[in-house]
């Protein structure tokens, strides 16, 4: 799997998951994730739903966040698992080989246990910096552990964590390609504030 820049995180959006996710696709994001962990199941598919009918067809590739199940109902391009959710081998089970499979890590150790996982196309390394996007963050990691573990993955690595604007070129000076930034898309009520962010963060990665 190549490098593929900016992936969104939709957890909670201002303007609501539809018209953010229309704003991935129109700035070309190929990475879009719903994460969203307090709903109920019914509403989660039917956002689901309602994404995959906006990618459809596009380069912006939809994943749901720990549940194969609703990626699979969904029809969606691929899920994302943490350390604590199913592992890759049984979503793999679940969603077979066609979706694509990202996995968080959050240290070397479970950074390089990651490339020797059969059906992993992705990794998630980070928080880089601190982080209130979860109610039980994980330790930060730093840009030093990051270079680490982008000099060793043979798999696509993912900055994420309390990245903003102002220190994406420190993340991208430690050999970053792929970054994620959430609060920073999530909290206007601007639809077009956010898509000028999108392609304000999208410009500091060329």
């Amino acid at each position: 799997m190549d490098n593929f820049g900016l992936y969104v995180i939709l957890t909670r959006p201002a303007i609501g998951h539809v018209a953010a996710a229309e704003i991935a696709v129109r700035c070309g994001v190929r990475m879009l994730q719903l994460r969203e962990k307090d709903m109920s199941d019914g509403e989660l598919l039917r956002t689901a739903r309602e994404l995959r009918a906006v990618t459809r067809g596009t380069q912006t590739r939809l994943i749901i966040n720990d549940r194969p199940d609703i990626a699979l109902l969904s029809e969606a391009d691929g899920v994302h698992v943490g350390q604590s959710d199913l592992s890759v081998s049984d979503v793999r089970r679940i969603v077979g080989e066609r979706m694509t499979v990202g996995l968080s890590t959050h240290s070397i150790e479970q950074a390089t246990e990651a490339q020797t996982l059969s059906g992993v196309d992705y990794i998630g390394f980070g928080p880089v910096y601190p982080t209130t996007t979860k109610a039980v963050p994980d330790p930060v990691v730093g840009t030093a552990l990051l270079r680490q573990v982008l000099a060793f993955s043979h798999l696509p690595v993912v900055a994420i964590g309390g990245i903003f604007p102002e220190n994406v070129e420190t993340v991208t000076a430690a050999g970053a390609r792929n970054l994620c930034l959430v609060r920073h898309f999530m909290a206007p009520t601007d639809p077009a504030e956010v898509e000028r962010r999108i392609r304000q963060v999208q410009r500091l990665l060329l």
